[in-house]
């Protein structure tokens, strides 16, 4: 995560998350006491990536409704979340392996998944052809795939 080429993005990262904490063009609610929303991680998956979100309840729930439908969707498919899980998992990995991975019969299928994933910023693909998790998406999709497990009793 030190490459000079990731710097104007890790910039405008940092940016938006400061934007972000301090509300600066967030939607708001005068409902005083809803509450706040957290999730926070610090993983060593291919990388060292820390990753901390608190927001106002109300909020959260006046976020608009279609990109965060579009990351969820994304990770809907069974498929899809074997190919994120993979490259969490084992970092960038190439079509081939990726397709082994989704167990899918294609490339025209695997490719289909990818572009969900990639339009959806979850995965992106790298300078060597392979594709990886974005790093800003690494501990929000762990904290999805987590939250997910929960709701579905596979924590208790």
């Amino acid at each position: 995560m030190t490459d000079d080429r990731d710097v104007p993005e890790r910039l405008a990262e940092l940016e938006r998350r400061v934007a972000a904490l301090e509300g600066a063009g967030a939607p708001t609610r005068s409902e005083p006491g809803t509450g706040t929303v957290r999730y926070a991680g610090e993983v060593h998956l291919h990388g060292d990536v820390t990753w901390e979100i608190a927001l106002d309840a109300a909020t959260a729930l006046d976020l608009a409704d279609e990109p965060r439908v579009a990351v969820l969707a994304a990770l809907g498919h069974p498929a899809r979340a074997r190919i994120v899980r993979s490259l969490l998992a084992d970092g960038p990995r190439s079509t081939s392996a990726l397709q082994e991975a989704a167990e899918l019969a294609s490339t025209g299928q695997l490719y289909h998944h990818l572009r969900t994933l990639t339009h959806s910023g979850l995965v992106e693909q790298d300078g060597r052809g392979s594709y990886r998790v974005n790093a800003r998406a690494v501990v929000p999709v762990l904290v999805l795939l987590t939250a997910a497990a929960d709701v579905a009793g596979q924590l208790r």
